[in-house]
């Protein structure tokens, strides 16, 4: 009896479906559309406002693996053995070795009267090697002004944007930053008492918080400034040939004892903490927005295929009067609304894999800390296309059995 009504409910819902009205028709697809692109969409564009940050992290600073100094320790010891490892190590496409110090930048010092508060600002100054940091970073890629370092340079340095005031407009005694300093101009920068006078070659522009405040510099300049005689890095930023995963190189270099004089993080280990409370919180965030546009495509449902079943009554009424079972009927709303979902599901998950992921990949929302870009995970989204569509089963099936109830022979003569 089950198998029968299933085809039965079948055949109606593909015949009601065939003769219904083509706009009745789209506008209900159009809705279910918009709800799975509300799904999928919303909570997307919240993740992917900070996995832009984590990303641009990933591939302008960090590299696939980063090795850095003990958090008891001023500098990774022993650096020229880690050094040597990683040039043995097949699964390293390049790397990247560091100087670090913290500094204090003065600008307009030769035009300062007595009277005048100095003009300075805390930064981080970072030793490179100029071209083995492009080939990890692309470091070169993000000059605003100026030029990039060449490994020849004595007393240049590149400046983060966010270092310089003419840039940065913020009003607040707590916020330091360099007034009046462009490309040519000379700053002092003092470490541990010692100053040194350095010309700015270049500003660069991250939103990577590591290079937009920071100060960078030949990696032989820096040591000489930070006084240090050895060749002792801070850290050293890997990338990776493609295929190898971080996790398995990094336990390589765990094997290797790497990890008694520095710190071995994976590109995911060296995220904050908070940025990842952060994805989970507007992963949740998201959600919640998204169920509201689900009740609302369910209620919509609702009133539609009750609508539809309301001025079909007395079709329905005479159904049952020629024997079809109610169930049948019923499975025949079912199917409608499946089709409705499943359709409009369809049609979202070519939008979004085809049009949005791939469009916000070239042009990324432009925010203040981040590129924001869509992330919609082939499985979550797939979770979310089933969500939608049992919820628009259960929409289609409670107005149906409503209409069904109803004494047949009230049905047929329209009577309450």
């Amino acid at each position: 009896m089950f198998l029968l009504n299933l085809k039965i409910g079948f055949f109606l819902a593909l015949r009601q479906i065939r003769r219904a009205n083509v706009w009745t028709t789209g506008l209900i697809v159009f809705v279910m559309v918009l709800t799975f692109l509300n799904l999928v969409v919303v909570s997307g564009i919240l993740v992917g406002l900070i996995e832009g940050s984590i990303a641009a992290y990933h591939a302008q600073y960090t590299g696939d693996v980063i090795i850095s100094n003990l958090n008891n320790k001023k500098y990774i010891e022993g650096s020229p053995n880690i050094i040597t490892i990683l040039k043995n190590m097949d699964d390293v496409k390049s790397f990247t070795p560091r100087f670090s110090t913290g500094v204090i930048a003065e600008a307009n010092y030769q035009t300062k009267k007595d009277t005048d508060k100095a003009n300075t600002a805390s930064a981080q100054l970072i030793g490179i090697n100029p071209l083995a940091e492009d080939e990890v970073t692309g470091l070169s890629n993000h000059m605003l002004e100026g030029s990039y370092l060449t490994p020849n340079d004595y007393d240049k340095i590149l400046i983060g944007y966010f270092l310089l005031k003419q840039y940065v407009t913020i009003d607040s005694p707590d916020f330091s930053a360099l007034e009046h300093v462009y490309v040519g101009s000379k700053i002092r920068l003092t470490i541990n008492g010692v100053t040194r006078e350095v010309t700015v070659k270049g500003i660069l522009k991250s939103k990577v918080d590591t290079i937009r405040r920071g100060l960078f510099m030949v990696d032989s300049e820096a040591r000489e400034l930070m006084g240090r005689q050895d060749n002792n890095v801070s850290e050293i930023a890997i990338n990776l040939k493609d295929g190898v995963d971080p996790i398995t190189f990094k336990q390589k270099l765990l094997l290797a004892g790497v990890d008694k004089s520095a710190k071995v993080q994976t590109y995911a280990d060296a995220q904050p903490q908070f940025l990842k409370d952060i994805v989970n919180t507007f992963a949740t965030l998201g959600n919640f927005l998204s169920s509201i546009g689900l009740v609302v495509s369910s209620i919509t449902i609702f009133i539609v295929i009750f609508i539809n079943a309301l001025t079909r009554r007395k079709f329905i009424g005479i159904l049952k009067g020629i024997g079809i079972n109610g169930k049948a009927i019923e499975i025949s709303y079912i199917f409608q609304s499946i089709f409705y979902a499943f359709l409009g599901s369809a049609i979202g998950l070519v939008l979004v894999y085809l049009v949005l992921v791939p469009l916000f990949r070239a042009h990324p929302i432009d925010f203040p800390f981040s590129d924001g870009i869509l992330v919609a995970p082939l499985a979550g989204t797939l979770v979310r296309m089933w969500l939608l569509i049992v919820s628009t089963i259960i929409a289609g099936y409670i107005p149906s059995r409503m209409i069904v109830r109803k004494n047949t022979l009230d049905s047929i003569l329209g009577r309450n």
